[in-house]
């Protein structure tokens, strides 16, 4: 358990994750009052990195439930073992009781407060937004008493609660009871001077003339009024690309060659090509998104 906000920055970064003192003190406090962790922001800035690195830390799994539409109790929670169900009144004259713990299919939630784990489990709930809204009303049980009712069964309780982080990109609004159970964090785009020195930490083998451009250019496109911006993960995975290419500078015609790393959509892609890349290479620097806000 973290002791202060500070001890939390200072176990973070030495773990490779720059956090500044507002997700510092929002995750203090998370664990501290044994609260769900609930970030959002846009794609590629680091919402999911931070549950992997909290089950690194306490060396603990980490159990993560990917939310997409039409996701259900079925591959959320859990499911009855059908065949073996059948199995076993086939085996047994007798009419067996086929609904207890060890015929159950156990999901991510109900993985996450087995009471089989030694200590407390990472549980990552990955872009809830993406589910339909009717499933958030599954997790309030999981997040007020860190419990799950089946109704064959009973009530299953975690006996260790799990540490929660639940991420979303905010494509729509999660409802207020969810929120109210989790502290709350906003995570932006990096400042320059923090994205550089993501760069050099995650990428050390690029020197720091090309880092500084990488980042340059980055920072400068997400000026641009395009339909999805680079986050982080396109800064890293930019800065590794690079590198193989063995590119000592960028310009215009390593830009255009690999602006599928960068960009995700074509239309991005297409409306950066036909602007002035060279303008965006040259720019000025220009203020922090963060300050802007």
């Amino acid at each position: 358990m973290f002791n202060t906000v500070e001890e939390t920055t200072a176990i973070l970064n030495d773990h490779d994750y720059l956090a500044d003192v507002g997700l510092s003190t929002t995750l203090f406090l998370a664990l501290k009052m044994g609260k769900a962790l609930f970030l959002e922001g846009e794609p590629g800035v680091g919402k999911t990195e931070i549950a992997k690195v909290l089950a690194r830390i306490f060396d603990t799994p980490l159990i993560r439930l990917q939310c997409y539409e039409g996701l259900d109790i079925n591959q959320a929670v859990y499911e009855w073992n059908y065949p073996r169900q059948l199995l076993e009144i086939q085996a047994h004259e007798q009419k067996p009781d086929i609904f207890s713990e060890e015929f159950l299919l156990k999901r991510p939630l109900l993985q996450a407060i087995d009471s089989a784990h030694q200590k407390p489990p990472v549980l990552l709930i990955d872009e809830l937004d993406r589910a339909d809204e009717e499933f958030e009303s599954f997790l309030l049980e999981l997040l007020s008493d860190f419990q799950i009712t089946i109704p064959e069964i009973g009530t299953l309780r975690a006996r260790h609660k799990p540490i929660v982080v639940i991420t979303s990109n905010r494509t729509r609004e999660i409802h207020d009871a969810l929120k109210r159970r989790c502290v709350y964090q906003w995570i932006d785009y990096p400042s320059r001077e923090k994205e550089i020195e993501i760069v050099n930490r995650k990428v050390p083998y690029l020197s720091s003339a090309l880092a500084d451009q990488v980042v340059h250019f980055i920072q400068a496109i997400r000026h641009e009024e395009l339909y999805k911006l680079p986050g982080v993960a396109e800064t890293l995975d930019w800065a590794e690309a690079l590198h193989h290419l063995n590119t000592q500078e960028i310009d215009q015609a390593v830009v255009e060659a690999t602006l599928g790393i960068v960009l995700k959509y074509q239309d991005d892609v297409d409306k950066l090509r036909k602007s002035d890349i060279k303008r965006l290479l040259e720019s000025p620097l220009v203020e922090d998104r963060q300050s802007q806000i």
